[in-house]
């Protein structure tokens, strides 16, 4: 979802959610990821770190 899609003043009842690919668990959009939330998978920095094997999001290896 673009930055355009979004509300220009988000309320606090009705933000954004998604599911975390890692737990399942439902999250809500943060306002650190104004800029990304169409990119954001996981709820959290531990979820992301502990992704299922085989995920798409997979970094390049160098």
């Amino acid at each position: 979802m673009p930055a355009a899609a979004l509300p220009s003043r988000l309320v606090k009842g009705q933000l954004p959610t998604k599911l975390c690919r890692s737990c399942g668990r439902p999250f809500e959009y943060r306002h650190k990821w104004r800029n990304c939330w169409a990119e954001v998978q996981y709820c959290s920095e531990r979820c992301r770190r502990q992704r299922p094997p085989g995920s798409a999001a997979t970094p390049a290896a160098t």
